[in-house]
């Protein structure tokens, strides 16, 4: 039939995403994103990396959609990178709206044969592949005429890769990546890390300040809760105080939304027997098991390991087990004790876990079908839902005593892009912070917006005790087996590291979850001062690693090197 001309051959090749839908044409932008736009084009023409400091909901979004234009007119690719696969899943339906077909999408939830594709794409410059919005492997894509990389939320920790190798940090390898393509790099953010506005300080980046929300909307006004006055006076109800629980009733009668932050997920991280005091730990790290109360089952968070629920302690046989702390799941269910007419929904690893996980809450939450969204730090990411009007912190102590430079850092800002999920619409949002230290700086600074403050405050620390932006850090892990001889092997290598680097050695230590997958762990820091040779640096902790494992006892120890560990 085929050689009669009745049917007839051909191929046609069809991608496996593709996007089928009416382009729109891009929003009007008010006259401070104009400026801001204006600001940003004077800032490359002196400048290849500049930072936009706006405010939350003050619209970046729009303003990076312009640039992108700009750049697709000149028959250039853009790199939009994002910090969570959350937020590629809003994104998407937003830049989609504008520039259709022209956008591809790169992060791990994607399978491999859907990757290959996309990098397919890239490395033939297709009309597909012109915008990439991607995790931070997509900085590894063939790009063949980058013109632009947008880093959003540049303040994240999740763009910094810890385990496996390379070890390195979006940001950072972003902007190695566009000066080798001659492109130029926007960092936007809220609230920048230290680093990138100490570099817009000092005059390395260009600088661009947007300070008024979208439609002028108030930045939400924040309340903070003392709880440790609500426990004595017995108006506790579970986690939840009576001034948060009144301004949840109130948002839930005026048919808005409310958002509650807790960064933990799980029931409760610690099951403890009341007659002996002894925590069912996990067999292979040293961290005690978190109670997860849907599967009935006791979890480790670090390597996966798991048991059913146990009902008499392992110890003494006491049957009075009670659980120490809170989690998502123990919120989750709580609000149904107290708000049974409401709609609850949490958003975590544990309910995010299938390729459209994310999409299914965000679709349910955006629809309205969820009145109380439960969730972890993956809520505080520039989502963008316009019916919020309250925002809950249930416990901010937890983030601000975490031992870690940064700590106080992180807290603002955490505290303050999840505050900024409330009230982006119409009317001003609210804001209730829970801590049983209210008086503490950090949250007064987030109370009141101040980043500048925290800055100045955080810079002076920094300074004196000598970490980033002013030093740099290079971080030694040693992990092995047999416990002796990775101590024995810290201890030689220590010694060896200080004759070299004196007093800007600090450790060995052992880090506060000191055994992993059955492997102990010791941790050395380098400070590298600001004039010391990076170049000489390299060499000497080089020099010293290949003499350290050509020792035999200390040849098992796996040995790994992290520049710039936060």
């Amino acid at each position: 039939m085929e050689q009669k001309g009745i049917f007839e051959y051909y191929f046609i090749q069809t991608d496996r995403i593709n996007f089928e839908g009416i382009t729109d044409a891009l929003k009007i932008l008010n006259p401070h994103q104009e400026i801001a736009l204006k600001e940003i084009k004077t800032a490359f023409e002196t400048k290849d990396v500049s930072l936009l400091n706006g405010i939350t909901s003050s619209g970046k979004t729009e303003v990076y959609t312009y640039l992108i234009e700009e750049v697709l007119n000149n028959g250039k690719q853009v790199l939009f990178l994002l910090p969570e696969i959350a937020l590629t899943t809003q994104l998407i339906t937003r830049l989609q709206k504008y520039f259709g077909s022209k956008i591809a999408v790169f992060h791990s939830k994607y399978s491999i044969n859907e990757r290959v594709e996309v990098w397919n794409n890239v490395l033939h410059s297709k009309s597909k592949a012109q915008i990439i919005l991607g995790a931070r492997s997509s900085l590894f894509l063939p790009f063949s005429n980058l013109g632009l990389i947008i880093v959003d939320e540049e303040h994240e920790t999740s763009y910094k890769q810890f385990d496996p190798a390379p070890r390195y940090h979006a940001r950072d390898a972003a902007i190695v990546l566009a000066k080798m393509h001659k492109a130029k790099v926007l960092l936007g953010s809220a609230t920048p890390a230290i680093e990138s506005f100490h570099n817009a300080k000092e005059g390395k980046y260009g600088f661009i300040h947007l300070d008024r929300r979208h439609g002028d909307v108030l930045l939400p006004e924040v309340q903070l809760i003392d709880i440790k006055e609500k426990h004595r006076k017995k108006r506790m109800n579970g986690h939840f105080s009576d001034t948060l629980i009144e301004l949840i009733h109130t948002a839930l009668e005026e048919k808005e939304q409310v958002i509650l932050f807790q960064n933990r997920r799980g029931f409760s991280p610690v099951v403890e027997c009341e007659t002996c005091g002894v925590a069912p730990q996990c067999s292979s790290c040293d961290v005690s098991l978190t109670y997860h109360k849907y599967k009935n089952e006791l979890r480790c968070h670090y390597c996966g390991y798991h048991q059913a629920m146990l009902y008499s302690c392992g110890a003494c046989g006491s049957e009075k087990l009670n659980t120490k702390g809170f989690g998502t799941e123990q919120i989750e269910l709580e609000l149904a004790d107290l708000f049974p007419n409401a709609k609850t929904g949490r958003m975590d690893l544990d309910t995010t876990r299938g390729k459209y996980g994310y999409q299914k809450i965000i679709g349910q939450f955006e629809a309205q079908e969820i009145d109380i969204l439960v969730g972890t730090q993956m809520l505080s990411k520039g989502l963008d839902f316009s019916n919020v009007s309250l925002v809950g912190i249930l416990n901010a102590d937890n983030m601000l005593n975490f031992p870690d430079f940064r700590a106080h850092e992180r807290s603002f800002q955490l505290m303050v892009q999840v505050a900024g999920r409330a009230g982006r619409a119409k009317k001003r949002g609210k804001v209730a912070i829970q801590s049983f230290n209210p008086y503490h700086q950090i949250l007064q600074q987030v109370s009141t917006n101040d980043y500048n403050q925290m800055f100045k405050e955080q810079l002076d620390d920094r300074w004196q005790f000598q970490y980033p932006p002013f030093y740099r850090m290079v971080k030694i892990t040693l992990k092995h087996r047999d416990f002796n001889r990775v101590e024995a092997g810290a201890q030689w290598l220590g010694k060896s590291l200080k004759n070299v680097f004196r007093e800007h050695v600090l450790g060995p230590t052992t880090p506060s979850v000191s055994k992993v997958r059955n492997l102990y762990i010791r941790v050395i820091l380098i400070k590298v001062p600001p004039k010391q040779s990076l170049k000489a640096t390299k060499e000497n902790i080089l020099k010293v690693k290949n003499i350290f494992q050509a020792v035999k006892d200390f040849r098992p120890i796996r040995f790994s090197v992290d520049v710039d560990n936060y």
